[in-house]
């Protein structure tokens, strides 16, 4: 008699034969997953606190202002060479915590990668960028707020550590990925671990790693404009911040807003180009 391999249960038919069907665990944990979502937003919709709530012009008002803001962008506050200017800024703080924390990573994740590395070390490193990437950026940007006063220090300082946790573990695993043969091929020669290093590992990885790098630096622009309003640092997320919470600028909020957008376009062709042109399909697909 075949066994059954998947967790089963049995139904009874009405003709008295007995019919088996086989449920598997990850359907009941998607059920359970779908229907606690259910369950919890249901819950939420029922806390909301809706006194004074008129929908209709709740409607109307919302599709004013983003009429406002979207059909008649406008520049009230600062000028067209100031705007360019705190783009600038922006640019930079994704810029300057994108490359230190990519060369900090890079030496990090070699002592990561497990066929680089000693075990204790390897284990070591996860573990610690494994704690500072789970804690949000924006927390650390706060925490180096606090502890070196608002401003550009504090952003470019909590993007830098989440970006590094972010690279060695992407770095690390493409070291894993290299072809045993060629660290084999480099020892059998009587090469030393730098040299392995430098002319076996990073050869074969050298693109993988642009292609992360590049990825974290579009990351790192995004989170950049949230920060130029929570840490102080300037850019063009102060300056919407000014205008949606000081000014009350919808046109101007319109206008940075696009001016945000197009450059994440540029970004995003930019990245698609180099990664058509240079790198492989295996790491087109991941980015």
């Amino acid at each position: 008699m075949e066994t059954l391999s998947k967790p089963t249960y049995m139904k009874r038919n009405r003709d008295g034969s007995i019919l088996i069907k086989a449920r598997s665990k990850q359907q009941l944990v998607m059920r359970a997953t779908i229907g606690s979502l259910i369950i919890l937003s249901f819950i939420g919709f029922l806390l909301f606190d809706y006194t004074g709530l008129d929908l209709a012009s709740a409607i109307t008002e919302t599709a004013y202002n983003l009429k406002v803001m979207f059909v008649e962008p406008a520049l009230n506050h600062f000028s067209w060479g100031e705007a360019f200017y705190q783009v600038g800024i922006t640019l930079g703080l994704a810029v300057l915590s994108t490359v230190i924390g990519a060369v900090i990573a890079l030496f990090l994740s070699l002592m990561a990668a497990t066929n680089l590395s000693n075990a204790w070390v390897s284990k070591t490193v996860r573990i610690v960028v494994a704690f500072i990437r789970a804690v949000p950026t924006v927390l650390w940007v706060l925490i180096f707020a606090i502890a070196a006063g608002l401003g550009s220090e504090a952003a470019v300082l909590g993007m830098l550590f989440h970006s590094i946790a972010y690279l060695v573990k992407a770095f690390s695993e493409a070291f894993e990925e290299i072809d045993k043969g060629i660290i084999e091929a480099l020892q059998s020669t009587g090469s030393d671990w730098w040299h392995i290093v430098t002319h076996g590992v990073l050869p074969s990885t050298f693109t993988y790693l642009l292609s992360w790098t590049f990825l974290r630096f579009e990351i790192n622009f995004s989170v950049a404009v949230a920060m130029g309003a929570a840490a102080g640092a300037g850019g063009i997320g102060f300056e919407l911040f000014m205008a949606s919470g000081f000014y009350f600028d919808l046109s101007e909020v319109g206008f940075i807003t696009y001016a945000i957008l197009l450059i994440a376009i540029i970004l995003e062709v930019l990245s698609t180009q180099l990664k058509n042109r240079y790198f492989p399909a295996s790491v087109r697909s991941e980015g």
